[in-house]
């Protein structure tokens, strides 16, 4: 049986002020904080987690926040652009709503028959909101009305400076090209959320330089059943995948593309509510079982975050 990803599971970035990083993604997007944890590789800084109402995989943007990081640099090697879909008549009202709140962005513009608004959060992420006609998804009640609000991811652009064998890659997990443009490649698998990458050759352009501001690593949807599997595939394809690694809510295996893209495989289940009942997801601190013997420790180095209902 062929491998296919339904797509992209999470995306992770990195970040400067996690107060900050928080207040822009649930205040200004209203995106729901569906999981408050810590990077399981530094636990001295949070990981957090944005997603709909459940936090479902093809919605969950997370971040690492190193407080005072320096802003990295977009260039080759990187996904330079995150897509969130939003219904097509959504457009004008986040195109005004940035201008009322401040946020930098870009006038919208026609791509492949979808509507294009881009935007920069706090820390210079490039990110866009993507109107197509039919968005999927469960928005959290907050600042935006459901009928405008963010579903989850649309797509994901990757920059490289030659394809390195990611076009193969991508025809290997299920993807396959649906459009060509002068600066893109489009590739499309068959999920609901999140099942579109573009594909950006520029032999040109600068490298890419990790910091806040930059995607840290781009996270696909695969089933549990299956993802031994997925490990064998990237070794036939010459990567260096690791070992699968227990993530709690997911179990992940990474791999690092010739491009020089990092890619994640990730279970769908259990899930975010396997240690939260879904009303209470985000409320506090969760640590993965083998952390927990450190909380007090790790509590006492992470800087304060006030959830923004508790700065009222």
């Amino acid at each position: 049986m062929t491998l296919q990803t339904p797509g992209i599971h999470h995306v992770t970035a990195i970040a400067s002020d996690p107060g900050r990083n928080l207040e822009f993604y649930t205040e200004t997007l209203g995106l729901r904080l569906v999981k408050r944890s810590v990077n399981q590789d530094d636990v001295s800084i949070y990981h957090l987690f944005y997603g709909d109402s459940q936090g479902s995989p093809g919605t969950s943007l997370t971040f690492f926040p190193y407080p005072g990081a320096a802003a990295g640099r977009t260039g080759t090697g990187q996904a330079t652009a995150v897509g969130l879909t939003v219904p097509r008549d959504a457009i004008d009202y986040w195109r005004d709503r940035f201008e009322t709140m401040g946020v930098e962005h870009d006038p919208p513009f026609d791509r492949l028959g979808d509507r294009v608004l881009p935007f920069r959060d706090p820390d210079g992420l490039e990110l866009e909101l993507v109107g197509t006609e039919a968005p999927a998804g469960s928005p959290p009640e907050g600042p935006v009305p459901k009928e405008k609000a963010i579903r989850g991811f649309h797509d994901v652009t990757l920059t490289v400076s030659e394809d390195q064998g990611i076009s193969t890659l991508l025809s290997g997990m299920g993807y396959h090209e649906t459009a060509k443009t002068s600066d893109r490649i489009r590739f499309e698998t068959s999920g609901d959320l999140g099942a579109v990458l573009d594909l950006h050759v520029d032999p040109g352009a600068h490298r890419g330089r990790q910091g806040a501001g930059i995607v840290h690593h781009v996270a696909f949807r695969v089933s549990a059943e299956e993802q031994a599997r997925w490990r064998e595939f990237l070794l036939d394809q010459g990567l260096r995948p690791t070992e699968i690694i227990d993530r709690k809510w997911f179990k992940s295996v990474y791999a690092r593309t010739g491009a020089g893209v990092l890619f994640e495989f990730a279970t769908e289940t259990p899930g975010y509510t396997v240690d939260e009942d879904q009303e209470a997801l985000g409320q506090a601190l969760v640590l993965p079982d083998w952390l927990e013997e450190k909380r007090e420790k790790i509590e006492a180095e992470l800087p304060e975050l006030k959830l923004p209902s508790e700065n009222q």
